[in-house]
């Protein structure tokens, strides 16, 4: 039988996945030349958000920054060195194209958990990070601080492709 805290698992993990779906939605219904319908999936994924964050909190999994980080280099670890690695070499052996962003969420999860160590040793400080300029490379998931490189290290796009947090 199904117990509470299972069934918030359950309801954040169905209602993160819905918020992300309905983005990439929202982006096909833009390149498909129907905006409105674009917009009302980016409200639902927003909705979403609204109900992933709720059940988030109601499981006590919000914590103070320190903690959270701590939570989120586990996270990013686990993907670069456990969850990753045996899913880009399956995708390898079947000759998928999943192993395109399998391989590029190994190396970019590997960056994440680096930023966030440098954010836990600032936030175990009582500080801030010192950097204000976050960069996001589209394509693979790449995070630059300062300044966006010329080519993304991970992917090789072009730094006008960086995108500005």
């Amino acid at each position: 039988m199904a117990t509470t805290d299972q069934n918030l698992k359950d309801a954040f993990a169905g209602e993160s996945q819905a918020s992300r779906k309905y983005l990439a939605f929202a982006t096909q219904a833009e390149q498909d030349g129907l905006p409105n319908i674009a917009r009302l999936f980016r409200t639902a994924a927003e909705a979403e958000t609204i109900h992933a964050h709720g059940h988030l909190a109601a499981m006590g999994a919000i914590q103070s920054t320190v903690e959270n980080l701590k939570t989120a280099i586990a996270g990013e670890t686990y993907e670069y060195t456990e969850m990753y690695p045996p899913m880009l070499r399956q995708a390898e052996a079947d000759k998928h194209r999943a192993q395109r962003m399998f391989n590029f969420a190994v190396k970019a999860e590997a960056v994440h958990a680096k930023l966030y160590q440098m954010a836990l040793a600032a936030a175990q400080q009582g500080k801030d990070l010192t950097e204000t300029a976050f960069y996001l490379c589209p394509v693979c998931g790449h995070i630059e601080l300062g300044q966006p490189p010329d080519t993304c290290p991970i992917c090789g796009v072009k730094k006008e492709k960086f995108v500005q947090v």
